[in-house]
């Protein structure tokens, strides 16, 4: 099967955008970055060993306090690109289910492997879209290295979620849309599904 998840570096990154966001800072899309990077990373740090013996908690974990924060409907959307306006309506709540539970399952395992990186936050120009938002936040890596991500949020419905996340210029979505090009070519969006739900069983659904 072809691999569907060619990087890591993204997911590192989308480990600084977790936790419970405070009420304060549900309409102020850098404060969800900023002030839920703290409460994920220390309960993490706290209960690393028990998370990592139970791997379905560390799932729940990412599923609650995550993964909220993300509008997978318009993720799926953009990845699927024309296969998405020909599927059918089951179809694309399947996908987005498997797509999920990829990411929730990949994610947990990269999350798990964090350590004492530290976030800076650059100043944002303010967006010409009041409906959109780019956050950038750098992470300093324990050799000296600089990871910048950024974070693209719409809001919908007064609240704001993630659509994509760029770290060291590569794009989650982008990248996922590569990844599943040629099985989409091949098979379709059946076979894609076959192929996600093949890898999600490997990681543990």
């Amino acid at each position: 099967m072809k691999r569907l998840i060619p990087f890591n570096l993204v997911l590192v990154g989308l480990l600084f955008l977790s936790g419970i966001v405070p009420a304060q800072a549900q309409n102020d899309p850098t404060k969800i970055i900023q002030e839920t990077t703290s409460a994920v990373v220390a309960r993490v740090k706290t209960e690393k060993a028990a998370l990592r013996a139970a791997p379905a908690k560390m799932y729940a974990l990412v599923a609650e306090m995550i993964f909220p924060h993300f509008d997978f409907n318009i993720m799926s959307q953009w990845v699927l690109g024309p296969a998405w306006k020909t599927a059918d309506e089951a179809t694309r709540k399947a996908f987005v289910e498997q797509f999920r539970k990829l990411l929730v399952r990949t994610y947990a395992t990269a999350l798990l492997e964090y350590s004492d990186e530290t976030m800076e936050y650059p100043p944002v120009e303010p967006s010409h879209n009041p409906k959109t938002a780019t956050v950038k936040q750098n992470i300093v890596q324990t050799v000296g290295k600089v990871l910048p991500v950024v974070y693209r949020l719409h809001e919908e419905n007064g609240e704001w979620q993630v659509f994509d996340v760029e770290v060291d210029g590569i794009s989650l979505v982008k990248t996922f849309k590569s990844s599943f090009s040629q099985i989409l070519n091949e098979g379709g969006v059946d076979e894609l599904l076959k192929n996600l739900k093949a890898k999600n069983r490997d990681l543990g659904a």
